[in-house]
């Protein structure tokens, strides 16, 4: 590649970006998953659009797995344990038997209502079945629904893609035979030494993360995401699943207490934005529109198989042993959203040679895409109706996580040392300018704010809040006292930079 071909690359890259991003910001507006906007920008740069050809299947499927694990990681560092924790039985049920039950009702479906053969079928129910992490965090999380319910659906999307890979494998062999008892022991295997592992590169890797210290603090939130990767490719070259041991990674450190947890939970959010902007913007590269019509009409047979049949009996066969509210079951069985992993998932037959398969990958692209459009929007006043969100919850009260420099606010932190002459002396003597002021201090592992009359000592953590034009002068100030103490102003030390 050229220079000049690399920089028109970056440019079209760039717009595509953007693009994408304002696509975001009005799907956030409408209620339903971004994912549409990112494949209509895939969709209007390929083949049938600006005229950019991709075909290549293969790398496809490789892309699109890597930008999941990234997008698992992304899951797990922003899942707060509290919220799925009394759900993890339900929800693992209903990650592993509810997808087995969807997979045989939609294959019985598609056997019966489109004439395929039994191989794709299963590998069409199979791949429908997955929840996707993507939509699921992206619509749920802005609705004030019960935590019982979205901790379920969460916890159920970050759960289901591992078993949903081993089926779309297993179902992906050429010649087709079908072990029952043999597909049992390694769904088995895959899932426990991928948890196992996952659970372990996460605690480890929080015990380092915690007596390292790094020298900047940017570098947290990629050691965080270095340590899901690891854990996924890890499980994958013992043959588990490496998706499960991603997610469960990034939840073990995410809820582990390490430091700078605001930061990586950004970084996290941002990281996870871009692969799936990276990914769904492929994969409306990879389907021809043109090619999508002859099975509009299967895709919704399907979908309403899945919908309205497999996705309400894999609910109910699974939570039936926990005694779930009814309302729950019913509004979980219509969120069970779809996103990228079918579409990823229906590559992967495509790559092994199955016979006929890329009409899966066809129908699946369309499922998404019509059932996206019906369930994201209709998830609110469903909610409503079934008394799952009070119509005052969203009045009653309003807190937004606002960005310092929204506020044209800075935060600073800062350890004293033993050297430091700050030992000693108390939040008024110190006389930070106006509006400057330490929010919280943390000693000996414990964080307490600080009164006027609180004492600083040694080894303290210090927060300061200040604005981005006192920031200069709030700086000068810790310096100067650091250096010769509360009268350091009598001492002509004004806390310059040397």
């Amino acid at each position: 590649m050229s220079l000049h071909h690399l920089y028109l690359s970056l440019l079209i890259g760039g717009f595509v970006l953007l693009a994408s991003i304002v696509g975001t910001r009005v799907a956030t507006g409408v209620g339903f998953p971004s994912l549409l906007f990112f494949l209509l920008v895939g969709i209007v740069v390929g083949e049938d659009g600006l005229g950019l050809q991709f075909d290549d299947v293969e790398l496809a499927r490789d892309i699109g797995t890597a930008a999941l694990a990234v997008i698992l990681v992304e899951g797990g560092l922003t899942t707060r344990f509290s919220d799925i924790r009394k759900v993890l039985a339900p929800a693992g049920t209903l990650a592993t038997l509810g997808l087995v039950i969807s997979t045989a009702v939609s294959a019985v479906g598609a056997h019966l209502l489109l004439r395929i053969d039994w191989q794709l079928a299963l590998l069409l129910g199979a791949i429908v079945s997955s929840t996707d992490a993507a939509a699921v965090f992206s619509v749920l999380r802005v609705l004030p629904l019960p935590r019982r319910v979205a901790g379920l659906l969460e916890a159920e999307s970050g759960f289901n893609d591992a078993p949903a890979v081993i089926l779309v494998i297993m179902f992906s062999v050429v010649p087709f035979a079908l072990d029952p008892v043999g597909a049992l022991l390694d769904v088995a295997y895959e899932l426990v030494i991928g948890s196992a592992i996952g659970l372990s590169v996460g605690l480890l890797g929080s015990v380092a993360l915690r007596r390292i210290a790094l020298p900047a603090s940017g570098l947290y939130p990629i050691a965080n995401f270095g340590l899901g990767l690891v854990a996924f490719g890890a499980a994958g070259s013992v043959h588990a699943s490496g998706f499960i041991a991603a997610y469960l990674t990034g939840a073990a450190l995410a809820n582990s207490g390490l430091p700078h947890r605001s930061a990586t939970r950004s970084f996290a959010e941002g990281v996870g934005w871009l692969a799936q902007i990276g990914l769904f913007v492929l994969l409306g590269l990879l389907v021809d529109p043109t090619d999508l019509a002859g099975d509009v009409l299967a895709a919704i047979v399907i979908g309403l198989v899945l919908l309205l049949v497999a996705r309400p009996l894999s609910v109910v066969g699974s939570l039936v042993w926990f005694r779930a509210p009814w309302r729950d079951q019913v509004f979980m069985s219509w969120a069970g959203l779809r996103g990228a992993v079918p579409i990823v998932l229906a590559t992967f037959p495509v790559v092994a040679g199955v016979p006929n398969s890329y009409r899966l990958l066809n129908i699946v692209f369309v499922l998404v895409v019509v059932f996206t459009l019906v369930q994201g929007p209709s998830l609110r006043p469903i909610a409503h109706r079934l008394g799952l969100i009070s119509r005052e919850a969203t009045r009653e009260i309003q807190v937004e996580a606002a960005p310092l420099d929204m506020l044209d606010a800075e935060l600073l932190t800062m350890t004293v040392q033993p050297t430091s002459r700050l030992h000693n002396v108390t939040i008024l003597e110190l006389r930070l300018p106006d509006p400057a002021v330490i929010t919280l201090i943390i000693r000996d592992g414990h964080t307490f704010v600080p009164i006027p009359d609180t004492r600083i000592e040694t080894g303290d953590e210090l927060l300061i809040v200040t604005t981005s034009k006192t920031r200069a002068a709030a700086e000068s100030r810790l310096r100067a006292v650091s250096r010769r103490g509360k009268l350091a102003y009598w001492f002509d030390e004004y806390g310059d930079i040397e």
